[in-house]
C-alpha cells in the first residue's frame, strides 16, 4: 500500500510539473513572439460585415507550372465557361491555375469571410446605454452567466476586446500546438491519460520532470512563410477536387439575413427526417457543415460537443454530413494517414451513411447528425463543404454564417452570435 500511494504521489506531481512548464512555455513564447496573422481572415468576426481587406503577407513560392492533362484542361474549360466571373469559385480556380495551393487569403478565403449581425458595433449602440464604449453588466439584456461566456478577457466589460479575433479556424499558437501533439486519437477532445501520455512521449529518457528548454520548441508553430510546399497537391488534384466541390462548393451559400433555404434530410441512424423548416421558429437554429477527411473539422469535434452540451436547451443543433474533402481517391493528406481516416470518396448515398457513422463514433459525436444526400444537394446550397457554421434566428434567417472552411470554421464565433441572438429575444434567452 505504502508503494501504491508513492506512485500515485508521484504521478500527480508529474502531471502538476508538465502543467506548469507548459503555462510558462506558453506564455514565454506569446511574450517574445506574437503569432503571426493570416489574411484576410484577421479580425473577421469582429467586423464580418464589411467589405474584406486583404493583409499583406508573405506568399510560399509558388510551385513550377505544370502542364495539365486533357480531361483536367477539359475540366478547367468547363468552369470557365460556368462560372460567374466574379464569383467565389471563379476566384478559386484562377487562384489554382496561378500556383495556389489553397492557402489562407487564398482564392475564395479572400471574400468568403464570417459574416453577422452582431458586430461590435451593432451590439455597442443596442447595449452600452452611456455610450462609453463598453457595455457593463447591468446594461446587457441577457443572462449573467452569458455574459460571463461573452466576457473573454474577464474584465467585467463588454469591449471589442472580447470579439473573437482568431486569424484561422486552425490556430498556430503554443496552446494549440500542445491541444494537436496531446490529442492522440485525434478526435478534437483532450483527456487527462492523453495529457499523461503527453507526458510520457517527452519524456523518452524516464526523468521525473521536463525542463522549459525541453518543452519550448516543441511548441512553437511551423513557420510555412516562404517556404515551397513540394507535398503540396498538383494543380490536378486541385482542379479536380474543385470541379467535385471537395474543397468547396461551387455555389456561395445564403448570405447574411437572407431565408434560410429549407431542406429533409434522414439522420445517420435512418430512423427519421428532419425538415429544417419545422425546427424555425421556437428557438435559433444552428447548422455545422463537416465530413471526416477534413481534419481541422475533427480538430473542432470538442469545440462543437462542448457548444452543443452547453445550450441544446435554449437552441436547435443540426449537424449535415457532406463530400469528403480528403480522401484516398482525391487530394489525400498524409495526416489523415497518420490518424488511420483511409475513405474513399462514396459513390452511393449508403456508403456515405457508413461513412458519417464511422465519423459518428470516432468523434464521439452527441450533435444530431444528418447525412446529405449523394448528389450534394444542400451541402453545395448551403456552400457546406468542406466546413460551415450557421445561425439561423426565429423568423429563419440567417443571422450569422462563418467563413469558408476550414480557415473560417470558428465555433467561438459561432458561439458569441449565439448568445448574442438569445439575448434579443424578448425573454433574452
Amino acid at each position: 500500500m505504502r508503494l501504491n500511494n508513492s506512485l500515485l504521489v508521484d504521478r500527480t506531481w508529474l502531471i502538476f510539473a508538465l502543467w506548469a512548464v507548459l503555462v510558462g512555455a506558453a506564455v514565454l513564447a506569446f511574450a517574445d513572439e506574437p503569432p503571426a496573422r493570416e489574411a484576410p481572415l484577421a479580425d473577421a468576426a469582429a467586423q464580418p460585415t464589411a467589405a474584406p481587406q486583404p493583409v499583406a503577407s508573405a506568399t510560399p513560392e509558388a510551385p513550377p507550372e505544370q502542364e495539365l492533362s486533357a480531361e483536367a484542361q477539359q475540366l478547367v474549360e468547363g468552369l470557365q465557361a460556368t462560372l460567374a466571373a466574379d464569383s467565389e469559385a471563379r476566384q478559386m480556380l484562377d487562384a489554382i491555375l496561378q500556383g495556389s495551393q489553397l492557402g489562407p487569403g487564398e482564392g475564395w478565403f479572400k471574400t468568403a469571410v464570417c459574416q453577422s449581425r452582431h458586430t461590435w458595433d451593432a451590439v455597442r449602440q443596442r447595449y452600452d446605454a452611456n455610450q462609453d464604449g463598453a457595455i457593463q453588466p447591468a446594461e446587457f439584456a441577457g443572462a449573467e452567466s452569458d455574459f460571463a461566456r461573452l466576457d473573454r478577457n474577464c474584465d467585467q466589460t463588454l469591449t471589442d476586446a472580447d470579439f473573437p479575433t482568431a486569424d484561422s479556424g486552425i490556430p498556430r499558437t503554443p496552446g494549440a500546438m500542445l491541444f494537436y501533439q496531446a490529442d492522440a486519437d485525434g478526435n478534437g477532445k483532450l483527456t487527462r491519460d492523453e495529457f499523461v501520455g503527453l507526458f510520457d512521449r517527452w519524456n523518452a529518457n524516464g526523468a521525473e520532470f521536463l525542463s522549459l528548454d525541453e518543452v519550448s520548441p516543441r511548441l512553437n508553430p511551423p513557420d510555412a512563410r516562404g517556404r515551397k510546399r513540394d507535398d503540396g497537391p498538383s494543380q490536378e488534384v486541385l482542379i479536380r477536387g474543385l470541379a467535385q466541390q471537395e474543397i468547396g462548393s461551387l455555389q456561395s451559400g445564403p448570405a447574411l439575413e437572407e431565408a434560410a433555404p429549407d431542406f429533409t434530410l434522414s439522420t445517420v441512424e435512418g430512423q427519421e427526417t428532419v425538415t429544417l423548416s419545422q425546427k424555425i421558429g421556437r428557438r435559433p437554429v444552428v447548422l455545422i457543415f463537416g465530413n471526416f477527411t477534413c481534419g481541422p473539422f475533427r480538430n473542432q469535434a470538442g469545440n462543437i460537443e462542448q457548444l452543443y452540451r452547453r445550450y441544446r436547451d435554449r437552441a436547435e443543433f443540426l449537424m449535415i454530413y457532406v463530400r469528403e474533402a480528403h480522401p484516398r481517391d482525391g487530394w489525400r493528406m498524409e495526416s489523415n494517414d497518420r490518424r488511420g481516416v483511409d475513405i474513399v470518396q462514396p459513390a452511393t448515398y449508403d456508403e456515405r451513411v457508413a461513412v458519417a457513422g464511422q465519423c459518428q463514433e470516432r468523434l464521439a459525436l452527441e450533435t444530431p447528425l444528418l447525412v446529405d444526400t449523394i448528389d450534394d444537394a444542400v451541402g453545395a446550397r448551403y456552400s457546406g463543404m468542406p466546413s460551415r457554421l450557421y445561425l439561423i434566428d426565429r423568423e429563419g434567417r440567417i443571422a450569422f454564417k462563418s467563413g469558408r472552411g476550414p480557415f473560417g470554421f470558428q465555433p467561438a464565433a459561432l458561439e458569441q452570435a449565439l448568445l448574442f441572438e438569445l439575448a434579443a429575444s424578448p425573454t433574452g434567452k
